[in-house]
């Protein structure tokens, strides 16, 4: 006598200890504006960035009178919140029938899911991921949900009265640039860090930030033309200083694919929230009428500029 086993599929040993989870692209782009201290909380729909401007004109001295001019304005412009909330149910018997039902518990009854931190870890990275490309490329009246809650900063910046284009004659050899490629690229940062207003150039948070993409082909081409006098700062395809320059060239998930580069003092951002670090709070619960675990997170964010006349545009 022997076993039978032609009925039976071959045993492939699945590790139902661990999940691998993919790599998640971080929200560097709030983390940045945050470090300039330029969030502000407690916005429950709209509130404005209010600006204070004054000039100053030299009257000659040495005789008495009183001869006033000059002129302080003030400005604002508005941060708009867009509302969110990421919702989920899940219903442990569905592992049942599957490999995962080595990490249910005896019985049949479940008030959690299995792999919970792995989980709600990979979640949080997955909303922080979507906000880096909606503080960017957000847009009301886009189709897509994930990008309609709120505006970002590339529609706020072209919509925006005095911000320099350096996609032109004069600036960027070439121009107008239709794509950027490794025959362009040097001279397309070289362009906007020469348009860079001459007031805020030497800002210490002046920076030039790009998409991931954007910033591969510039230093390919930095390193074939044997431009080896700079250096990375942190991880490869993260940020290094423009050769030449004081001023940081900043990768940011949430301009890939746009072929937009922007010069932009990070003092400049404004995001707001209703609860300082909201998106990063969750809750996981047992639904006990509907005998599933849910998933709920919900917050509120927007973005904005103060001074658009500070910020340098190359958008493709």
């Amino acid at each position: 006598m022997s076993f039978s086993v032609s009925t039976l599929t071959n045993y492939t040993k699945e590790n139902e200890a661990s999940l691998v989870t993919s790599s998640v692209l971080g929200a560097k782009t709030a983390a940045l504006i945050k470090s300039a201290g330029n969030v502000m909380v407690g916005v429950k729909s709209a509130e404005t960035i209010n600006i204070m401007d004054t000039d100053a004109f030299f009257q000659a001295g040495g005789s008495c009178g009183w001869n006033a001019s000059g002129t302080t304005s003030f400005t604002q412009r508005t941060v708009t919140v867009g509302k969110i909330k990421v919702q989920e149910a899940l219903c442990p018997k569905a592992l049942e029938a599957k490999y995962l039902q080595k990490a249910l518990p005896t019985g049949s009854q479940y008030d959690s899911i299995p792999f919970e931190q792995d989980y709600s870890d990979r979640k949080a990275k997955t909303i922080a991921s979507q906000l880096e490309t909606a503080i960017w490329q957000g847009d009301t009246a886009s189709a897509n949900g994930n990008l309609n809650k709120f505006d970002g900063l590339i529609k706020l910046i072209g919509a925006a009265s005095g911000v320099v284009d350096a996609n032109v004659s004069g600036y960027v050899s070439g121009a107008p640039l239709s794509s950027i490629t490794s025959a362009n690229v040097i001279s397309l940062f070289d362009g906007i860090y020469k348009a860079i207003p001459a007031k805020v150039v030497s800002a210490d948070d002046m920076v030039i930030v790009c998409g991931v993409d954007t910033f591969r082909t510039y230093t390919i081409a930095l390193k074939n033309a044997n431009m080896f006098n700079y250096s990375f700062d942190g991880k490869a395809d993260s940020e290094f200083v423009l050769p030449g320059t004081s001023i940081k060239v900043i990768a940011l998930n949430g301009l890939n694919g746009t072929n937009d580069l922007y010069a932009v003092r990070l003092s400049n951002l404004f995001l707001g929230t209703d609860l300082l670090n909201e998106e990063e709070k969750f809750e996981i619960f047992f639904a006990k009428e509907a005998d599933e675990v849910r998933f709920a997170a919900e917050f509120k964010m927007g973005v904005n500029i103060a001074f658009p006349d500070e910020i340098v545009k190359v958008a493709i």
